[in-house]
């Protein structure tokens, strides 16, 4: 397995303290980012309307989930664990061999291969359905930045190197983009539905 990104891990990896430990474990979490989801939520509600929105939230799941199993091909879990089983599964920093007491590791609760990251892949596919909907710069900036700081966690935490995350983040821009269209011409087909039957009304 390929190793040109351990100096770049190892850069980026440092014994920060409980505190910072602490910090980097609630930015990986998902209880922080109830709020973000909730704002996304409200806003393509508030400029699609309900159905339109709704639609939205399943295809941000179905991107999510999608983007998740992808992943799960290359770390042999999840449903589609078995669809490439010699893949050789690339182990996180915390348990690669070659690092061990190099490592700075705040908790060993993870599964043992960390290619290709989730985490980036699911944060990246909800990073780009909602700044595709929403539509707005600064939300684009804040999406962004958001992105790469849950992505500089999992470093922090021992649980991928540079090169997982990045493909995490191919991967998930990739589901995005798919449900996003899909989103779109459902949407087109309600609106055009809408239309339909307002016409026969008058």
């Amino acid at each position: 397995m390929y190793t040109f990104d351990h100096n770049l891990f190892l850069l980026l990896n440092f014994d920060g303290g409980t505190a910072t430990d602490a910090v980097m474990e609630t930015i990986s979490g998902t209880a922080m980012w109830v709020p973000l989801y909730l704002f996304i939520l409200v806003v393509v509600w508030r400029k699609y309307g309900c159905r339109s929105a709704l639609a939205f939230v399943v295809c941000l799941v179905a991107a999510m989930g999608l983007a998740d199993m992808l992943c799960g091909i290359f770390k042999h879990s999840g449903p589609l664990k078995h669809l490439w089983e010699s893949f050789p599964a690339r182990p996180r920093p915390m348990f690669t061999d070659d690092l061990q007491g190099l490592v700075h590791v705040p908790s060993y609760a993870h599964g043992r291969f960390g290619t290709v990251s989730s985490h980036a892949a699911t944060v990246a596919a909800m990073a780009v359905m909602s700044a595709a909907a929403i539509r707005n710069r600064l939300y684009s900036i804040v999406i962004v930045v958001i992105t790469l700081l849950i992505c500089y966690s999992r470093i922090y935490l021992a649980c991928h190197f540079p090169m997982d995350l990045a493909l995490g983040l191919v991967v998930g821009a990739a589901a995005g983009v798919a449900m996003w269209w899909l989103w779109k011409t459902i949407d087109c087909a309600m609106q055009k539905g809408q239309k339909g039957k307002e016409k026969k009304a008058k």
